[in-house]
């Protein structure tokens, strides 16, 4: 599915106007909404009372925020790789990075980004770049599955064309959250999730730390079981990274959770 703001979705009016005139939109309590419009719809559909979900980074904390508030339609919830709010220490979006409010420490520096960003294909594929450990890439993933990435999130938003070189919009409310988790702040209380958790993260991930999952797996005392998988070596990118370099090892262990978790 695509939160307001994203790929096939409506775009908030906001978004129609030049960055600085706006606050950060999509924040998580509007994604959350998103996620259950089409949990519902799927329910619905498919004549059942819950659902799994599945959230890639701000995904995944989308996810686990909907199901604290609504545990009952979810049925198994897997984070790959997302915050939760461990930790005040955050290498890169943290306290003292240039998404701080340079006058008012632990605030999000709301001119810093506006409503929404753009991302260059450029920009899109840097982190990724970063994150792997060999100078050839392709070694590392395949440079058909890294075009097809950048080409996927460059088509995504019908404006991308009009700007040189094309620049798909993203709402920055998700940035925005992800500075508040990353400072120390939990968006949501995992003790209010009752569904089987999986909480997935790469070995080599800049984006979530140790102390999340650790915290996670605490606080979610009424989840029916957690499970922490921690992916060796592997990057933020894992899902699109070769077979070898984690994506085996995350695919069967999400086959194996969901098995052994929603199995009728």
């Amino acid at each position: 599915m695509d939160v307001r703001g994203y790929g096939a979705s409506a775009r908030p009016k906001e978004m129609d106007e030049p960055p600085a005139a706006h606050a950060p939109v999509v924040r998580t309590n509007e994604a959350a909404r998103d996620i259950g419009t089409v949990v519902d719809w799927i329910r619905g559909r498919n004549h059942v009372a819950s659902v799994a979900i599945l959230g890639w980074a701000t995904g995944g904390q989308w996810a686990a925020y909907y199901a604290s508030f609504y545990p009952e339609r979810v049925r198994a919830l897997i984070t790959l790789n997302s915050l939760y709010g461990g930790s005040d220490k955050h290498v890169s979006i943290g306290h003292g990075s240039d998404l701080e409010d340079p006058t008012r420490p632990g605030v999000f520096d709301t001119k810093a980004c506006g409503a929404y960003r753009l991302n260059d294909e450029a920009s899109l594929l840097r982190p990724w770049d970063r994150s792997i450990p060999e100078q050839d890439k392709g070694s590392w993933r395949d440079p058909g599955v890294a075009k097809a990435y950048a080409k996927a999130a460059l088509a995504s938003d019908p404006t991308s064309g009009t700007r040189t070189p094309p620049s798909p919009r993203s709402p920055c409310g998700a940035l925005e959250d992800s500075f508040y988790l990353a400072t120390g702040r939990q968006l949501f209380d995992a003790s209010l999730i009752t569904s089987p958790v999986l909480v997935v993260a790469s070995e080599r991930d800049f984006w979530s730390r140790p102390e999340d999952r650790k915290a996670f797996a605490e606080n979610a005392v009424h989840s029916a079981k957690v499970e922490v998988v921690v992916i060796p070596n592997a990057t933020h990118f894992v899902h699109l990274d070769r077979p070898e370099h984690g994506r085996d090892i995350l695919l069967n262990e999400i086959t194996a959770f969901l098995q052994g978790s929603v199995a009728h």
